[in-house]
């Protein structure tokens, strides 16, 4: 700059003195602008001032010279100082040139540039307000500068700024957020605890609500809570704890929709803190805002159910995580399954919610927090202008069953996913069945295959949870189907009528369900997926042998508990009668076979065949025997059950025409064993009655007379030695009728034509085995030649 140009009315000694490189001279120019400035401001001459200030400004602040700028920037101070209160009315025009000096490349001329601002802004003090945007963007930048000084510059305006604005009521809020929301995604440790401070102040400004805008700036203090710097941190979780605080205080004017996919978003996040301070959010938010929360429920759930499964390293979060899921859980209520789908209902927010996206695992499992925009869960880019309904405004809340079966279907089928996960899943679908059974049988296609496949779970809670939903599928009433509309499974339609009775089940069932069943055509039968699980449950057992030799026993006893006995043997049996597989069925018929006679549970079904005293006990008794003929043992033991008798002793007269394998004889020795049990003690109390009961003790013989001379055929033999006057065994007439009243109650079982049944199953075992051998010989004559 040419020091001899003419920039009246500062003097050629100023402008020279503006110029020196060295501090001291530069600040007797200054004092002489001041004094000038002073006599313009006297006089009330504002064009005189606004060109003192120009020419500081364009010739000086903005000149390429450092020095000239140096000089520029404590010219501009000085007027400041001389303007007084009236600084004011000249602001933009003092800060501008000041603010474009915190970019020089010169770190010395920065500083300078920081202490004139100061200057300025102390003078001015709540006249700076307007221009509170471009001073914060200003402030931002140089608190990550590295010089130390100008950084320490920078915290002194700061903190002038900070009392400004605490101190005022005249804050800009609406026009700062944006900017902040902008700032807040800065990865510069620096720039991040800045941004934190002034969160924290403006928090703590009563005239300041935040909390309004808090949707804009949530997902930015989430990530800014991952900062490798544990200051930061720790200041933003006091930043984040005052805002819950804030929001429990005033839940009634919180955004909660707006801000619950951000939450699901972190409750993923790789770190624990984020984590778990995301998650204690989320609990919040499920218990303050209620039903607000439930179009979320599919990405919550998303989020929820694999912390479910931590080890103690993550012990809080699991405990959060599991208030969230209960809580969530009773958001879910009889009146969802009331609501017309087809009706228009607002749900929350008003933008197309998260529930599609969100429910998709491929997005929501992995964990990964992408951009801020976070396409993949349809959360509104953070750096868009937002706009919401009114949180206070009544909004109805609809439950939309897809994206939370979706959720939980995934998670089941994930075989790497926790037990406790697992379970969680379970509960939430049998919850669901019994809140929302209408809407949820539209789904159970779908499901069933996977509920299947659970069944082999390596845990029995798992399991027994599974059987329990499995058992609200079969015998809900919502399952009717009408005529055209049963099972898609055409293979598992129902081949012959079999009376199934509802079991009573007191308190489950709401009065939509009640009414339900009365509308039913097949009431007072089971529904129409009752048939098709025990197809499908038998299915797997063939297909999957462990299964059934590990946990079959296990399965059946609890549907026994869950459903009803009887109906649970009636339908196998009858299943089973038309089982092509017939090793299979000879298996399954042994497996039934040991249940009914051993279980605990089945002590009610025992008690009702043992006697025989009204149809359906005949009826059941019937259906059983012409499956249990696939297991010529099994046939014994049941006709032992009935007391049956001469049955059994017929059916053992048979015996000798049948092929005695070891299996067949150890199957023998196993009856002769169950006999010295508990459930036998009325069978050998009637030992004692030989008049009445020869058939008994001829049957008993005949099976002594099957077994070679083991610990079984001695264990019968003493027993049998206990019979009291042997001679007495003598038959009665045939034809003469029986003084028992055992016979008397079963008389209307036509027991020849179940004898020609056993004799025509048997052949078909015996066909069947000698097919085997005959395959398994041309096998070992192919491997020979």
């Amino acid at each position: 700059m040419n020091a001899e140009r003419d920039l009246s009315p500062l003097a050629p000694g100023v402008v020279r003195a503006l110029t020196d490189k060295l501090y001291e001279k530069r600040k007797v120019a200054a004092l002489e602008i001041e004094k000038l400035v002073r006599e313009f401001v006297a006089q009330n001459n504002a064009s005189q001032i606004k060109h003192v200030i120009q020419i500081l400004s364009q010739e000086f602040a903005l000149s390429q010279h450092p020095h000239s700028r140096k000089g520029g920037l404590i010219g501009l101070a000085a007027c400041s100082i001389a303007l007084g209160k009236d600084s004011g009315l000249y602001l933009k025009e003092l800060i501008e040139p000041v603010l474009t000096c915190f970019n020089d490349a010169d770190s010395r001329l920065r500083y300078y540039a920081c202490e004139a601002l100061y200057n300025i802004v102390k003078v001015a003090r709540g006249s700076v307000l307007p221009h509170f945007n471009v001073l914060f963007d200003g402030l931002s930048k140089l608190a990550a500068d590295p010089d130390p000084n100008v950084k320490s510059g920078s915290e002194l305006l700061d903190r002038l700024l900070k009392d400004i604005v605490t101190e005022s009521n005249q804050f800009d809020l609406v026009g700062f957020i944006p900017l902040l929301r902008e700032r807040i995604y800065s990865n510069n440790q620096y720039a991040r605890q800045f941004i934190i401070s002034w969160i924290l102040v403006l928090e703590s400004v009563p005239d300041i609500n935040l909390l309004d805008y808090l949707p804009e700036i949530l997902d930015g203090l989430f990530q800014i809570l991952g900062d490798n710097s544990k200051e930061i941190r720790k200041m933003c979780e006091v930043a984040l704890g005052e805002f819950l605080k804030e929001i429990k205080k005033n839940p009634s004017s919180v955004k909660f929709a707006e801000m619950a996919n951000i939450l699901v978003i972190h409750c993923q996040a790789a770190d624990d803190l984020i984590q778990l301070t995301a998650m204690c959010w989320m609990r919040e938010f499920i218990q303050l805002a209620g039903r607000v929360m439930l179009p979320y429920s599919s990405g919550i759930l998303t989020a929820v159910l694999p912390c479910l499964s931590y080890d103690d390293r993550k012990k809080n979060i699991k405990e959060v995580a599991n208030v969230c899921n209960q809580s969530l859980m009773k958001l879910v209520i009889p009146e969802d399954d009331e609501m017309d789908e087809a009706k228009p209902s607002m749900t929350i927010p008003a933008e197309p919610t998260s529930e599609e996206s969100l429910s998709k695992p491929e997005a929501a499992t992995t964990g990964e927090l992408p951009h801020h925009g976070r396409n993949e869960f349809h959360v509104t880019t953070l750096n868009q202008p937002l706009s919401f309904p009114c949180s206070c405004e009544r909004i109805q809340v609809t439950l939309n069953l897809d994206g939370i079966v979706q959720v939980l279907d995934y998670h089941l089928s994930d075989t790497s996913i926790g037990m406790m996960t697992r379970i969680a899943v379970l509960k939430w679908l049998y919850h669901l069945y019994i809140k929302t059974p209408r809407k949820m049988f539209r789904h159970t296609d779908s499901l069933f295959p996977i509920l299947l496949r659970t069944l082999s779970d390596e845990s029995d809670e798992v399991i027994l949870k599974d059987l329990e939903l499995l058992a609200e599928i079969a015998s809900s009433p919502a399952g009717q189907t009408e005529e055209g509309h049963g099972p898609s499974d055409g293979s598992d339609v129902r081949p012959g009528p079999v009376e199934l009775h509802v079991p009573a089940r007191a308190g489950q069932l709401s009065s939509s369900s009640a009414k339900g069943l009365e509308c039913s055509p097949s009431t007072p039968t089971m529904n129409s997926y009752f048939y098709k699980f025990m197809i499908n449950l038998l299915k797997r057992f063939s297909s999957e042998r462990k299964l059934l030799e590990t946990r079959g026993a296990f399965i059946i006893r609890q549907l026994c508990l869950l459903l009803n006995a009887e109906n649970i043997f009636h339908s196998m049996a009858d299943i089973l009668l038309r089982e092509e597989d017939l090793k299979f069925a000879s298996t399954m018929v042994h497996t039934l076979n040991t249940i009914l006679l051993t279980s605990s549970e089945l002590f009610q079904l025992r008690n009702q065949l043992k006697d025989l005293k009204t149809p359906e006990s005949r009826n059941l008794f019937c259906c059983l025997y012409r499956s249990w003929c696939h297991n010529p043992v099994t046939t014994v033991s049941l006709c032992f059950l009935t007391q049956n008798y001469k049955h059994a002793y017929d059916l053992i007269q048979k015996f000798g025409d049948l092929e005695v394998t070891v299996d067949f004889l150890t199957e023998v020795d196993k009856l002769v064993q169950l006999i010295e049990c508990p459930i036998f003690t009325y069978l050998r109390l009637q030992l004692l009655d030989v008049k009445n009961n020869p058939y008994l003790i001829k049957a008993l013989y005949g099976l002594l007379m099957l077994l070679p001379q083991s610990s079984a055929f001695q264990l019968l033999s003493h027993r049998l030695q206990c019979v009291p006057n042997p001679e007495l065994m003598q038959t009665t007439d045939n034809t003469k009728p029986s003084t028992s009243f055992k016979r008397t109650a079963a008389s209307n079982i036509d027991y020849t034509e179940l004898l020609q049944h056993f004799e025509k199953v048997q052949n078909k075992h015996l066909e069947a085995r000698h097919q085997r051998a005959g395959r398994a010989e041309q096998l070992d004559r192919r491997v020979v030649l």
